[in-house]
């Protein structure tokens, strides 16, 4: 359990022993005097889903940029609490009419955690180095970019082939964080980045610290330091909860959530997401290949029941992009619970007596491959399912796509792209739904491109290329004392910048 700084400043020794069970302790000062001995504000977050390794220029998935991001790593723009694009290393920037120029002048002072100073030369190699490299995270995100420079006064210019309105929605993800570059640092457990906090420690299978960074350019942190834990079993969170051994907890179970709704200093706190936890189909093989198939398999689903026994927390969408992103619409009329239907189109298929194997990581509700695999069996399908280790999901299905039906949360914001690329593990391809996300793209006004994408996302569903069981709520247990903790969408980044911690 953390304890925080008792910010009291010069005490005598006898206000300090009164206040020893608080945790202060009387210490000699410079003129033999009793001080205070200031606990530092160290935070501790309960996690879930821990990185494979810290490589967040070459591993994907959201674990890296939940704790790297904002803390650890940042770029020219960042996102801010709702969404849209603020700026952040720069100070500020400039758009050319034609969309085809973007200026950032940087903001002054900042530096490498090792020290090193960043400007505008430092800027430009860094995203030349992700451009550079097809093998890098979001290197497609930076298509559209021909040329990076530095301009005369220090400021950084990127030029465009073509429109790009999604340009700083990416700079302010991965291919836009500053890393310097080196041949001798191995980023698979290290990160050297300009942030307000420093990796101090990683214990792999158990925790990532991070240590307030004395040097930061900006306004330094509020905490000295933040422990993220990880506990995938959801008993085991709550019990860390009650217990006092973080003080926040991330992704409460929602159907453990009563045991702390009355718990004395813990409020429950619910937040907005991107989290679609999508059932994916292996549109590459048989019998997904048939659209029969695939629609017979979301009219077997009651989405209703099925968020009632995960807890509740949590909204039906219909379609591929949820409320918080550009292009949401409410897709739920496309296809309605129907099993009687999703029989006669699965006898229509010549599929009336089939199984299929589910992949899901561990780390999910029991509750819903078992509520899947009853509501399937009503339809006539067996449905046999495979919980394993979220590196072997990684492994088997998003990389080989070695997979027949998979379930995982993809809580990556504006991640429609997915359905626009026919070698992402969905094995989905449509020339139309591709065409559609590229007008999204090079788009010239936000409403222009949010009409691309809706058109796209309904195709998609129409198609019905997966099935979106459900847009989930985040809860996040919170302890008294911790003031600032970002609770919309906090799978996909948790910026503790402007934390607090008081007791």
């Amino acid at each position: 359990m953390t304890t925080t700084r008792l910010r009291a400043g010069l005490l005598s020794a006898a206000l300090c022993l009164t206040l020893a069970a608080t945790g202060c302790t009387p210490t000699a000062g410079p003129d033999g005097t009793a001080t205070t001995a200031a606990t530092p504000a160290e935070l501790t977050v309960g996690l879930v889903l821990e990185p494979t390794d810290l490589d967040i220029r070459h591993t994907s998935g959201v674990a890296l940029e939940q704790v790297l991001i904002g803390n650890v790593y940042e770029g020219l723009v960042a996102l801010d609490g709702d969404g849209g694009i603020r700026p952040e290393l720069a100070s500020d920037y400039t758009v050319s009419e034609d969309g085809l120029h973007y200026d950032f002048t940087l903001n002054e002072g900042i530096t490498f955690h090792d020290g090193r100073p960043v400007g505008a030369a430092e800027v430009v190699a860094s995203l030349t180095a992700v451009l550079d490299d097809d093998s890098a995270v979001g290197h497609d995100a930076l298509s559209s970019v021909s040329r990076v420079e530095e301009g005369d006064d220090g400021t950084v210019r990127i030029t465009l082939s073509e429109p790009d309105s999604q340009l700083l929605w990416s700079l302010a993800g991965r291919p836009g964080l500053v890393i310097p570059v080196s041949d001798t640092v191995d980023l698979s457990d290290t990160a050297i980045g300009t942030g307000p906090f420093t990796l101090a420690d990683w214990r792999q299978g158990d925790s990532i610290t991070l240590d307030a960074y004395e040097g930061y350019w900006g306004t330094p942190p509020g905490l000295d330091g933040v422990t993220f834990q990880y506990i995938t079993d959801p008993s085991a969170a709550v019990n860390a909860v009650l217990a006092g051994e973080v003080d926040v907890q991330t992704n409460v179970d929602p159907t453990l959530a009563v045991q702390l709704e009355d718990v004395d200093g813990v409020q429950l706190v619910e937040g907005r997401t991107t989290d679609v936890y999508t059932l994916a189909f292996n549109n590459a093989i048989e019998p997904f290949t048939d659209v029969r198939v695939r629609q017979a398999l979301r009219q077997a689903i009651d989405h209703d029941a099925l968020i009632a026994a995960v807890g509740g927390a949590g909204v039906r969408i219909g379609g591929p992009i949820p409320e918080l992103d550009p292009g949401y619409e409410d897709l739920t009329d496309v296809v309605e619970y129907d099993p009687e239907a999703a029989r006669q189109l699965l006898a229509e298929a010549g599929q009336d007596d089939l199984t299929l194997r589910l992949t899901i990581p561990n780390h999910y509700p029991e509750a819903i491959g078992t509520v899947l695999r009853s509501q399937f069996a009503e339809v006539g399908v067996t449905l046999e399912v495979t919980s394993v280790e979220f590196p072997l999901w990684l492994n088997d299905v998003y990389t080989n796509h070695d997979y027949e039906l998979s379930m995982v949360d993809h809580a990556e914001a504006r991640d429609f792209g997915n359905w626009a690329n026919p070698d992402y593990y969905f094995g989905y391809d449509n020339p139309e739904v591709i065409e559609l996300y590229r007008s999204a793209l090079t788009a010239t006004s936000d409403d222009e491109a949010a009409d691309a994408l809706a058109r796209a996302a309904r195709l998609v569903s129409e198609d019905h290329a997966g099935d979106w069981l459900y847009t989930a709520t985040a809860i996040t247990a919170v302890s008294a004392g911790v003031t600032g903790f970002p609770t919309d969408s906090t799978t996909a980044r948790l910026d503790l910048s402007d934390v607090t911690l008081e007791r």
